[in-house]
């Protein structure tokens, strides 16, 4: 069985889909790995990795004429025409609702694995790339406030004088909310969180940060673990809430998100404008609309004084190890996809375990 590796082409993209320390547990179990030349360079896994790994390096067209292709990004139109039909894809889709991508991908006769609809189940830790690349999105979007605060994080007490820790606010507390706060609290700022989910509480104590308690008349409890939206008028009472706590804070790092739904705002122009100058927001949903109003997708803006950061993919400035990470999670995916035959490597019937069933992607979807 051919498993393909492409370079990926997204603007601003460095992560590939693999690395050659997975390549080679994957080349062990009996499967050919073709790598496009170059598709690792932008991560640190330079062509030679993957030769000695014991992938076959090859061109653009061969890497997509594969029984199994991986990717990290949403592919092209003209990725889909290069794909085998009656192959089988893996990777994320970016998508929610009807999607012509992933029509013409079916069309083909093409199983489709969508990274996104991994189940949020104890068996499916291991494989779930949303959490392993939340998590370094979490960890780069603090290094990244860290780095636009004209101030110290932690408190400082020196010869010259002493600072205090910076008070940093993080909305949302899933995996990269949570990763958020135990880096800040890392680098020793004062730190506080909110979820809307009572449940994430304990979670927010247990990585020493203050937790911000609202009464809001309703839970944002979703399922699977996520957050639902809440009603227009829960909305209403945590902006007015929200506004006080957000307005003492030097950073604010926002992660709260709701799957195929606008983010919602948390971070109104009147806390903006209440907020100290040289304070710095940097807004993780800035790419489903913003947790601020203000946030300017893919770009660094100032408003009113406060520095907004909306760049929308914090994983592709840690490539190495979100390469890593992703790998990895593909590799224990695969492991469940396929079984020995009498001819070498078989496709397993997708249908028949709960996590690929639950990835597939039907024409209905």
């Amino acid at each position: 069985m051919k498993i393909g590796i492409p370079l990926e082409t997204c603007p601003g993209e460095t992560r590939v889909a693999s690395t050659p320390d997975v390549v080679k547990k994957l080349v062990g179990k009996g499967f050919e790995v073709l790598v496009e030349a170059g598709a690792g360079v932008a991560a640190g896994y330079p062509d030679a990795e993957f030769d000695a790994a014991g992938a076959r390096l090859t061109d653009r067209a061969d890497a997509f004429d594969v029984d199994l292709l991986l990717k990290v990004r949403r592919p092209q139109a003209d990725e889909v025409q290069a794909m085998r039909a009656e192959g089988v894809y893996v990777g994320l889709l970016e998508s929610c609702g009807e999607d012509e991508i992933v029509s013409a991908m079916l069309a083909k006769g093409m199983r489709v694995l969508g990274m996104e609809r991994m189940p949020r189940t104890s068996r499916a830790q291991s494989m779930d790339a949303l959490s392993s690349q939340s998590n370094i999105a979490g960890y780069r979007a603090t290094i990244e406030a860290a780095a636009r605060y004209g101030r110290f994080f932690p408190m400082m007490m020196t010869s010259a004088g002493s600072a205090k820790p910076a008070r940093v606010v993080v909305l949302g507390a899933g995996v990269a909310g949570l990763q958020a706060i135990a880096t800040a609290r890392r680098l020793g700022a004062d730190v506080h969180a909110y979820d809307v989910r009572p449940e994430t509480r304990e979670q927010i104590i247990s990585l020493g940060a203050k937790p911000i308690d609202l009464d809001l008349g309703e839970s944002g409890s979703g399922e699977g673990g996520y957050a639902k939206e809440l009603s227009d008028e829960a909305k209403a009472r945590q902006q007015a809430a929200l506004g006080d706590a957000l307005a003492k804070a030097h950073v604010i790092v926002t992660t709260a998100q709701i799957p195929c739904r606008p983010a919602p705002v948390l971070v109104t122009e009147e806390v903006v404008q209440r907020m100290r100058p040289g304070s710095v927001i940097v807004d993780l949903a800035a790419g489903s609309g913003g947790n601020c109003p203000l946030t300017v997708a893919d770009e660094v803006v100032v408003r009113h004084d406060v520095t907004l950061v909306g760049f929308t993919n914090y994983p592709a400035m840690v490539p190495a190890d979100a390469s890593a990470f992703y790998a990895r999670n593909l590799l224990n995916l695969i492991e469940i996809m396929v079984s020995p035959g009498d001819s070498g490597i078989e496709l397993a019937d997708l249908t028949q375990d709960d996590i690929t069933a639950a990835m597939l992607v039907s024409a209905a979807a």
